[in-house]
């Protein structure tokens, strides 16, 4: 039988130990070895002790300290941009093959959204999974743009107040850069647009998410049968992910200015309404923000851990 592969999760917070109870309920090649924080009093480290993991909350300087680093295979880093930067240095230097998923916005490895482009990075040492935006809305521009040029694509994510914690808040300016970037590298546009808005409304709601996409002009069946195709794809890691409504289409036939886009753009204007419901793992259902990220992060390493098994047999 083929060994799983070790994990540490660095960061003890909701998205930490939500990841880590996906693991240790749904891991096929993963299974979990560490949790990391900060904070000796967390939620997260105690529930990690409960369940028989071993923690530190001595940070990644910890971790190394930690008899179990010899085994980890691969590091879940679920703290904040500037923090990763760290962390990827101090880990690189101890364990230069080690894997990094990186779940903040510090972006230091390629963009990887599992359905769109989660072949292309199985070798990278370090992966980047965007934002909770991008995980919920670049497959549905990738999904025009394989039927169509993308001109320009905007994204608004609405998450519930209660569901963005303080490493979120922290990096507001990089989820609206990072999420710009990869609509335009993973998901295809020649330009990108987020826009983040956390709603305080109680009771909280579900994650919704908009997205305006304007290509050439194409089939309008062409490019919702590609949308409605990409959700399903989408769901078989977030069963909460869902239209709805039916895909819109408007004709611009008339050109219009698009700032910092063009002067005189048209084409066909493709609008997707989404809402993504959490699995209630350990997280609420309306954090379906987090729960994709978390979702999405595991399927990323399950392909990665896939990919050295298959390598492994045919060389043995």
């Amino acid at each position: 039988m083929t060994r799983k592969l070790k994990a540490a999760i660095i960061g003890s917070g909701n998205i930490g130990t939500d990841l880590m109870i996906k693991i240790l309920r749904h891991g096929k090649h993963i299974e979990m070895a560490a949790m990391v924080g900060i904070d000796p009093a967390s939620d997260g480290l105690a529930r990690a002790e409960r369940l028989g993991v071993a923690t530190t909350h001595e940070g990644a300087q910890g971790l190394l300290r930690m008899p179990v680093f010899a085994d980890i295979d691969v590091v879940f880093d679920a703290t904040s941009a500037a923090a990763h930067v760290k962390n990827e240095a101090l880990l690189r230097a101890a364990k230069p093959s080690i894997r990094m998923i990186d779940l903040t916005p510090a972006a230091i490895g390629p963009y990887c959204v599992p359905v769109v482009n989660g072949e292309a990075h199985l070798n990278a040492l370090n992966v980047n999974m965007v934002t909770c935006g991008g995980q919920a809305t670049i497959p549905m521009v990738a999904a025009v743009s394989r039927v169509a040029k993308v001109h320009y694509g905007e994204i608004v994510a609405s998450i519930a107040s209660k569901s963005a914690g303080p490493g979120t808040r922290a990096n507001i300016d990089e989820f609206t850069e990072t999420t710009s970037r990869a609509i335009e590298t993973v998901g295809g546009a020649a330009k990108g647009k987020a826009i983040i808005v956390m709603n305080p409304a109680e009771p909280p709601l579900i994650m919704r998410d908009t997205i305006f996409v304007l290509s050439e002009t194409a089939s309008q069946d062409a490019i919702a049968g590609s949308i409605e195709r990409m959700v399903k794809e989408v769901q078989a890691y977030v069963p909460g992910y869902r239209l709805k409504q039916q895909v819109q289409f408007d004709r611009i036939d008339v050109p219009i200015r698009i700032p910092g886009v063009g002067d005189r753009m048209s084409g066909l204007k493709t609008s997707v309404f989404l809402e993504v419901e959490g699995a209630g793992n350990y997280l609420p259902a309306y954090a379906g923000n987090l729960d994709i990220m978390t979702s999405a992060a595991l399927a990323t390493a399950e392909r990665i851990a896939a990919s050295l098994h298959r390598r492994a047999a045919m060389t043995a």
